[in-house]
């Protein structure tokens, strides 16, 4: 048995990682598929054309059935004050500049008319936007969230999401990260502590049958 065997094992005795499941409003966040993180010449960018696939399947079925869906990115002004510490931490970003290609979202899923892009700073799309206004205007009370990284921005919104009381489900072949290890190590911890790590199909079906 590898390490996340032998920690499924003691987190299921000790009783973490029920399923919260859907509720009666889903909506999609798609997180940072912007070129920045899906070029891979980009400092911060990893292959992910199959999280671009099933990203792709979840925006055609929440399309096909009129629910909720939005995007976010991460950019920041030419000064980059307004980027604090972030930016010394992870100097990578200088990448994300405000008005740039690199910060606009991957044309293989670009959004339509009525899909709004959030722009953010930080790891969470909850942190310094008006998203739960917006979630809560729309009666959402479940979020599916797709996109990058799982260690980081993914991660961090569904932390915000359970804390900001949406059921929070995280199709694990929909995120993707720079390397395997943070990203399985951080889908166990989603799945024991902050929503469901579920397949896209999964989605899908229960959009097909409760939509």
């Amino acid at each position: 048995m590898d390490w996340i065997s032998d920690a499924e094992e003691l987190y299921e005795e000790n009783e973490f990682g029920e399923s919260v499941g859907f509720g009666d409003q889903p909506a999609l966040m798609v997180i940072d598929l912007i070129n920045a993180f899906t070029a891979p010449d980009s400092n911060l960018g990893s292959e992910l054309d199959d999280v671009l696939e099933k990203t792709a399947q979840l925006l055609d079925a929440f399309r096909e059935h009129d629910l909720p869906r939005y995007f976010t990115t991460v950019a920041f002004e030419e000064s980059y004050g307004d980027a604090g510490i972030f930016i010394e931490k992870i100097p990578a970003l200088r990448e994300l500049r405000l008005g740039t290609k690199r910060v606009e979202v991957d044309e293989r899923i670009a959004p339509i008319s009525d899909e709004r892009v959030i722009l953010k700073k930080y790891a969470s799309a909850f942190f310094g936007t008006d998203l739960s206004t917006e979630l809560t205007t729309q009666s959402v009370d479940t979020l599916v969230i797709a996109g990058v990284t799982t260690s980081g921005c993914v991660r961090a919104t569904a932390v915000d999401s359970l804390q900001n009381g949406y059921r929070t489900i995280v199709p694990g072949d929909a995120v993707g990260d720079r390397a395997e290890g943070p990203h399985r190590a951080n889908l166990f911890d989603i799945d024991a502590k902050y929503g469901d790590v579920v397949r896209t199909d999964d989605v899908l079906e229960h959009l097909a049958a409760s939509h």
